[in-house]
């Protein structure tokens, strides 16, 4: 009997130890280490003053606020903002001065040039670490609809700047109009299958339609562990079964403690870029984190952050939104541009008069959250690990992904459920 007690302590032993290597000695509290402020990377520029961060946090509350359903939400502000910079460029009177107050931030210190500018640095920016920081596909097109001949000075500077296209749209109806802009989407989201959009495209005679299409797998800096046996519950808009990732390290983070959220921002391989996470305290859904999120008070939140010993739990998920912005655009100001008889397309069209306006602005958006770690050359410092804070995502989060050259807020967006086996709905 004793024999038999003996052995089942020793397998307990064998089963738990590997857990106390992970986490690290729970006899040891410091929650930094000691080596953190010599490795940690320089932070990227604040999102103040920033137009993608301003657009694009703007125009996810006006999405969530006016859609209760809206479930994964994703958009790429830099991606719309450019695209939009170059339509403003090829406008002029109200249109362009329009198009130009989405853009405007709290910290007025660009003027339209020079976010322009900006913006197309940061397209720029990367592309350089494409492959590297991680796997991106993109597209940006502005189709046209029977419309008046688009100048070639501005469709060559649109796409030699902001990546920006020109197709034509067919002469059929709203159905093969539709098909095309799916086979469009497909091949700018690297193959994948796009989802619908949810309500029909009337592209009149002279419709502009402004499309934007990206695929984003982030690659970490160290990887995370991920068996596929190990499944967990991820309690969302539906409770489901998924594959959670796991890994122990140092990461800025921060906890505000009024606003009940955890803020984690974690580097993709070789410093280029980063994602950043935000994680209410509670199984709740993202309507409250949703209503008290502005600009300033993530810029806090982000500057608040320091090098931490976190115990990270993520689930491998796959965010894929399909939007047709025209609803939300509208809500922040846009509502000339739309106004066949009131835009001025000028710069896109010499004949563009009272024919050419903007029709539709589509967004297909992908984001892939893998275990993977980059590959290459680089110098990883030994990470002293303390006793770790917990930072277990199986409930809602908000995510960002932005370049740290730049400082660009490249995606934004909420993972509300997650795929995986069905168990019951709750929230």
């Amino acid at each position: 009997m004793g024999s038999a007690m003996l052995l089942r302590f020793s397998i307990s032993l064998l089963i738990f130890v590997p857990a106390f290597l992970v986490l690290g000695d729970t006899t040891d509290s410091p929650k930094k280490s000691p080596a953190a402020s010599t490795s940690s990377p320089p932070r990227p520029p604040s999102p103040l003053g920033d137009p993608s961060w301003a657009l694009g946090l703007r125009l996810y509350k006006a999405i969530r606020s006016s859609d209760s359903g809206s479930v994964n939400t994703l958009l790429s502000p830099l991606l719309l903002a450019s695209s939009l910079v170059a339509l403003g460029e090829g406008s002029a009177g109200s249109t362009s001065s329009q198009l130009q107050d989405l853009l405007k931030t709290s910290v007025p210190s660009k003027s339209a040039a020079q976010a322009g500018e900006f913006l197309s640095g940061a397209l720029k920016s990367l592309t350089e670490a494409n492959g590297t920081s991680f796997h991106l596909r993109s597209s940006s097109t502005v189709f046209s609809k029977q419309a008046p001949p688009v100048d070639l000075a501005f469709v060559k500077e649109s796409q030699s700047r902001f990546g920006l296209q020109h197709q034509p749209l067919g002469k059929g109806d709203a159905k093969a109009d539709l098909k095309q802009f799916h086979a469009w989407a497909k091949a700018g989201l690297g193959g994948l299958e796009a989802a619908p959009l949810g309500t029909a495209i009337q592209a009149n005679a002279g419709a502009l339609i402004l499309a934007n299409a990206l695929h984003f797998k982030g690659l970490w800096e160290r990887e995370f562990s991920g068996e596929s046996a190990d499944r967990r519950t991820f309690l969302g808009y539906k409770y489901t079964k998924v594959v959670m990732m796991h890994r122990t390290g140092l990461y800025r983070h921060y906890e505000d403690i009024e606003n009940m959220v955890q803020v984690l921002e974690m580097g993709l391989f070789g410093g280029k870029a980063s994602l950043v996470l935000l994680l209410p305290f509670h199984v709740e859904s993202l309507t409250r984190l949703d209503k008290v999120l502005t600009l300033e008070l993530l810029t806090n939140w982000l500057e608040k952050t320091t090098d931490t010993s976190m115990a990270i739990s993520l689930p491998k998920a796959n965010i894929t939104s399909t939007l047709s912005l025209q609803k939300a655009l509208t809500a922040l100001g846009l509502t000339v541009p739309w106004d066949q008889k009131m835009a001025d397309f000028s710069g896109v069209s010499a004949k563009s008069q009272g024919k050419v306006h903007l029709g539709s602005v589509l967004h297909w958006a992908s984001l892939e959250l893998v275990a993977k770690a980059g590959e290459g050359d680089t110098d990883l410092e030994d990470e002293n690990v303390g006793k770790p804070k917990l930072f277990y995502a199986d409930h809602s989060f908000i995510v960002l992904v932005r370049d740290n050259v730049s400082g660009a807020l490249l995606l934004m967006g909420a993972l509300d459920h997650a795929e995986g086996e069905a168990l019951h709905d709750e929230l």
